[in-house]
């Protein structure tokens, strides 16, 4: 699939690889980073960009991060708030870019289909989601308009859960359980 453009832009594709894995027995992003930017990039996203924290080094060894804009984040203890920030900071530098489609690394079931699906109805001001049988998964599509106030407003390990839900009225919901499934992986 080729990227797509968005009000003469395009969707950046930033996976969220820099949480610990406490429940998983150790970082995720080694054994499932390559699969997230494989997605991103075959469902039509580019630039990519990926965020480490915990087994950045280890990530590195393992994972061909060839073309990825790769960021590291000192603070992910913090939460994956702290990751999406830097993440959509990084894209912020970049004007071509007028969304992102944000993927948390630990979700094996998502398809280069859904992002395409996603991506078809992306847009600067869009705020549109995954779902799976009707229940909002990832990934999430941030549109440009919004990233200001992401920026401002996340904290902890939420993301922009908060910031959806106050926005509900303006998330557009992509139903994705034909093509994908929205789980993720905490127990090896």
């Amino acid at each position: 699939m080729t990227s797509h453009d968005v009000a003469a832009g395009r969707v950046a594709g930033l996976v969220l690889a820099g949480g610990a894995g406490r429940r998983y027995g150790g970082p995720k992003a080694p054994v499932f980073l390559g699969r997230a930017l494989r997605v991103l990039r075959d469902g039509g996203c580019d630039p990519i960009i990926a965020v480490l924290g915990a087994g950045a080094r280890q990530t590195r060894a393992v994972v061909d991060l060839t073309g990825v804009q790769v960021v590291d984040n000192p603070g992910w203890v913090e939460g994956m708030a702290s990751s999406l920030r830097l993440g959509i900071i990084t894209a912020t530098r970049q004007p071509e870019v007028s969304a992102v489609c944000v993927h948390l690394v630990d979700m094996p079931g998502v398809s280069a289909t859904a992002v395409a699906r996603l991506l078809a109805q992306a847009h600067a001001g869009c705020l549109t989601r995954a779902c799976y049988n009707g229940e909002p998964g990832h990934p999430v599509v941030l549109g440009r308009d919004h990233w200001a106030e992401i920026i401002t407003t996340v904290r902890g390990d939420q993301g922009a859960r908060a910031y959806l839900r106050r926005h509900a009225a303006d998330v557009t919901a992509i139903e994705c359980g034909d093509v994908g499934a929205g789980y993720d992986i905490d127990e090896r």
